[in-house]
C-alpha cells in the first residue's frame, strides 16, 4: 500500500509545479526561470548591459520556452526603450524576437509630457504599465527574480 501512495504524491506533486509555473506567465507555461530587470537610470552603459545579460541567458538555457524575461524601465531608463535614434533599437527587437518583453512606465512618461510640453514615443512592441515600480512588486510576488544591473 505505501508503494502506490508514492506513486500518486509524485503525479500531484510535478502537477502542482507546472500550474506555479503557468500562474507565473500563462504564456510562457514551460518556463522555469522568471527574471525581471530593472533600468531605471539614464546610463548607457547600464541599457547595454541589461541587453547583455538578457541575451546571455537566452544563450545559456538555450530556448526561450524554459526561460522567461522582462525588461522594466521607470525614471531615466525609460529612455532605453525610446524611438528616433535609439543606438540599441536593433538589439531590442532582436529580444523581442526571443521573447522578451520590455515594459515603461507610463507615470514617468506623463511627467516628462508634463515637463517638456511633448509625449516621448517608443520602439514598437513595448508595452506600458502606470506605474513601473509597482508592477515590478507584482511580479516579483508572483516569483520573478529582481536584477538591476
Amino acid at each position: 500500500m505505501k508503494m502506490l501512495t508514492r506513486f500518486w504524491i509524485f503525479p500531484l506533486f510535478a502537477l502542482s509545479i507546472s500550474i506555479q509555473a503557468a500562474d507565473i506567465n500563462p504564456d510562457k507555461p514551460f518556463a522555469d526561470k522568471h527574471v525581471l530587470f530593472q533600468v531605471s537610470d539614464n546610463d548607457p552603459a547600464k541599457f547595454s548591459l541589461a541587453l547583455d545579460v538578457a541575451n546571455n541567458l537566452i544563450r545559456h538555457y538555450g530556448s526561450t520556452d524554459v526561460i522567461d524575461i522582462e525588461v522594466v524601465t521607470f525614471a531615466g531608463g525609460i529612455n532605453m526603450l525610446m524611438s528616433g535614434d535609439n543606438p540599441n533599437a536593433e538589439r531590442i527587437r532582436s529580444l523581442m524576437a526571443s521573447d522578451v518583453r520590455f515594459f515603461v512606465c507610463l507615470n514617468t512618461v506623463d511627467t516628462m509630457e508634463r515637463n517638456t510640453g511633448t509625449r516621448p514615443e517608443f520602439l514598437d512592441g513595448v508595452t506600458g504599465v502606470q506605474t513601473g515600480v509597482a508592477y515590478m512588486l507584482e511580479e516579483i510576488e508572483k516569483g520573478y527574480a529582481h536584477i538591476h544591473p
